[in-house]
């Protein structure tokens, strides 16, 4: 789902929220105005920001249906493989990507960020990422084409430099608090795209590095919980 941390979502947030939430990413020009009503916002402001979303190839249209553009079903996935990664054994080693190329293009720059934040490598010093191995997915060209990859095994733990694990603890509590209590479909929608957000920021340690009582697997277990039951509930509004 879309990020966004008010009470309210824009109607690009409300039909990107929508569609990255869709499983195909696919949906009628009627269920996005509807999911856009719940927010209070118009159809033809709905209609306007799909018309757009299309036009800057973030959506596609056909036959009265949108559908989500490449990028944005590459980010769907990568959504998806936050509520169930893909995990090893972890046996003590890190990977290590240290930019080598000498001669990048700001776009280049950029991209190569983007793409270790979807590999959910952080960056210890200014061209050198690293986390433990324990993941199971290949590296793009982007990563391959400007950095040199090592295997390696620190001497003292660097994960306290890395991440903040105390923060994306309290959120994880925060947010499983707030599922329990969420009311009404606008109010579920949101508190929806949050969890989806914050376990994009999961940096899906071993548990030889996680405290005892990381939240993690609890957070998900709630969400599935909570997103069949709203997922019924949205449809039959949208049929409605």
């Amino acid at each position: 789902m879309e990020e966004r941390n008010s009470k309210t979502l824009s109607a690009r947030s409300a039909v990107l929220s929508a569609l990255l939430g869709s499983h195909p990413p696919r949906l009628p020009a009627r269920h996005l105005v509807r999911i856009g009503a719940l927010f209070g916002i118009a159809e033809g402001t709905v209609r306007v920001a799909l018309s757009r979303m299309v036009a800057a190839g973030d959506l596609s249209q056909a036959g009265g249906h949108y559908t989500l553009s490449q990028r944005l079903v590459e980010r769907q996935a990568r959504q998806d493989e936050s509520r169930d990664p893909h995990t090893r054994p972890w046996d003590g080693t890190w990977e290590v990507a240290v930019v080598t190329a000498e001669r990048r293009a700001p776009a280049d720059r950029a991209a190569l960020r983007h793409a270790m934040t979807a590999l959910r490598l952080a960056e210890l010093r200014e061209g050198t990422w690293l986390r433990p191995a324990n993941l199971v997915r290949a590296w793009p060209e982007i990563v391959t084409a400007q950095c040199t990859l090592i295997d390696g095994r620190p001497h003292a733990d660097p994960t306290p430099l890395l991440w903040d694990l105390d923060g994306w603890a309290a959120e994880a509590r925060r947010l499983e608090r707030a599922l329990d209590r969420a009311e009404g479909l606008a109010e579920g929608f949101l508190v929806s795209a949050a969890v989806l957000r914050h376990l994009l920021a999961d940096p899906l340690l071993p548990i030889e590095l996680l405290p005892d009582d990381w939240p993690g697997a609890e957070l998900r277990a709630r969400y599935d919980a909570f997103d069949r039951r709203y997922r019924e509930v949205l449809q039959e509004h949208l049929k409605g």
